[in-house]
């Protein structure tokens, strides 16, 4: 899985821990790991919700300070109305 530049130190500090994907389908699987840099994550969830369900927790865990800065991120996938549904992926580092 990766991580824009400006997020990856803090997926590695185990500041962010929730990232929303706009996939057809599922890219990783409940329990795996997969490498960030020189560290590992394991997802502990995988949930599909819709955009507009997205509250203030998952924005701060995500790393994103609004709803648009989380739009524009995840929208290099295709465009999202607040009725499309993101992959909310819980995970965390493994030290």
């Amino acid at each position: 899985m990766e991580f824009s530049r400006e997020l990856r130190a803090d997926v590695l500090a185990g500041d962010i821990t929730v990232t929303f994907r706009l996939w057809t389908r599922p890219q990783v699987k409940t329990g795996n790991r997969y490498r960030i840099d020189m560290a590992q994550i394991e997802v502990d969830s995988i949930d599909l919700v819709p955009f507009a369900s997205i509250d203030f927790d998952d924005l701060r865990d995500s790393g994103e300070a609004d709803l648009e800065s989380l739009r524009r991120r995840a929208a290099h996938a295709g465009s999202i109305q607040d009725d499309t549904l993101l992959y909310r992926i819980g995970f965390h580092v493994v030290r």
